[in-house]
């Protein structure tokens, strides 16, 4: 617990070149809107990745994602051990998301892992 006092009074506010961001927030929506315009990874249940920019992520918990590129496993002998096609825009639902990783500062990720529960 001790940690977590820590980590908030050190992480307060974000200030950058785009301006002022409350990483602290207890709004949910707040939260999500850090994210918008971020480049993203999801992983689904059958074993690919996603890589984009959020876009949106609707009640339910299915994200949008923008500039998406698809990432599979190959199974035959190729030099790369990746196969990989541009998307688009998609949407990936909530029932099949294994994962999802944020390109996002240490601080930030901080941040949101202290959501209220």
């Amino acid at each position: 617990m001790a940690m977590e006092d820590e980590a908030e009074k050190y992480i307060q506010v974000e200030s950058s070149e785009e301006g002022t961001t409350i990483l602290n927030s207890s709004n949910p929506a707040t939260k999500v809107k850090m994210l918008l315009f971020r480049r993203m990874l999801v992983g689904v249940s059958d074993g690919r990745f996603f890589m984009g920019s959020f876009h949106c992520m609707d009640k339910q918990g299915n994200i949008i994602l923008q500039d998406a590129v698809e990432y599979r496993s190959t199974r035959r002998s190729s030099p790369s051990p990746m196969e990989q096609r541009c998307l688009g825009l998609i949407l990936i639902p909530f029932t099949c998301r294994t994962s999802c990783h944020v390109d996002c500062s240490i601080e930030e990720k901080l941040s949101l892992l202290l959501l209220p529960g």
